[in-house]
């Protein structure tokens, strides 16, 4: 058993997604299945149905909790804010408890020069992002406050650096980054711990990006300095796991940057 028996997290885009290798293909996945071996019930979230189903069947299967999913989509022609309640609401009532809120989901539309950048492009990373990650937080806070829970948002370098080709997702992720730094002033007092992640991490989509681009890939995505990227379930998901342990309250309010594998040992 671990320390997050009993608890329950919700983690936004947590479908399967895996390697070539059969390792976490996706940082959502990578975080779920780490939550499960320390035996946390999920919630998990995402645009495919097919790949949440798979996710709950392998995590029940495999760590013996419990996995609610949720197929939910917020983007500029829903009515987001109800369905993201409803999904809140339907947690509390499954499992009886909120504990950890993460914030991983993003769509964008990247490669895409600013001055090239279309209201649609443009819509798509700041809803599926910015307004999902605003959306979640207002309907967790009061399940947060009687927990003492935690908020993990996920950032970018893209933001921090000003990539090319990513100013609707660097926009998102500055958003979130200032959402959170707000949230930790104000939510603090009720003993909730908010941070937020800058990860880079081999997945899925990059390794399919490799194989399809090679030329692209090689000029656009840039070893890290300790010369592997980041695990997405060992180190990516460990830290957002160790960060929702008593012992790390004291981080609240912090910028994480993960690159190669850099993080939070216990």
């Amino acid at each position: 058993m671990g320390f997050l028996t009993g608890k329950t997290a919700i983690i936004t885009g947590g479908g399967r997604a895996l390697l070539s290798d059969g390792r976490c293909g996706s940082i959502g996945y990578g975080i779920a299945t780490a939550y499960a071996k320390e035996g946390a019930n999920l919630v998990i979230t995402g645009r495919n149905l097919k790949k949440l189903e798979e996710a709950k069947e392998e995590l029940e299967r495999l760590y013996g909790i419990q996995v609610m999913i949720a197929q939910a989509d917020v983007s500029a022609d829903g009515d987001n804010e109800a369905i993201v309640t409803e999904v809140v609401k339907k947690a509390a009532e499954t499992f009886g408890r909120i504990d950890v809120l993460i914030n991983n989901a993003q769509a964008s539309a990247s490669g895409v020069p600013l001055a090239e950048h279309t209201t649609e492009q443009f819509n798509l990373a700041l809803y599926s992002g910015l307004y999902a990650a605003f959306y979640y937080m207002k309907a967790c806070y009061p399940y947060l406050k009687e927990t003492k829970g935690s908020v993990i948002n996920f950032a970018s370098g893209a933001g921090l650096f000003g990539n090319f080709g990513q100013c609707a997702y660097a926009a998102a992720k500055e958003g979130i980054r200032g959402l959170s730094r707000v949230a930790a002033t104000e939510w603090g007092k009720d003993g909730i711990n908010v941070n937020v992640i800058c990860p880079i991490a081999w997945t899925a989509q990059l390794e399919n990006f490799e194989k399809a681009y090679p030329e692209a890939f090689k000029a656009n995505v840039h070893m890290p300095p300790m010369g592997h990227y980041g695990d997405s379930e060992l180190e990516i998901g460990r830290v957002c796991v160790q960060l929702a342990h008593p012992d790390f309250k004291y981080l609240t309010g912090e910028t994480l940057t993960l690159e190669g594998g850099m993080g939070l040992r216990p």
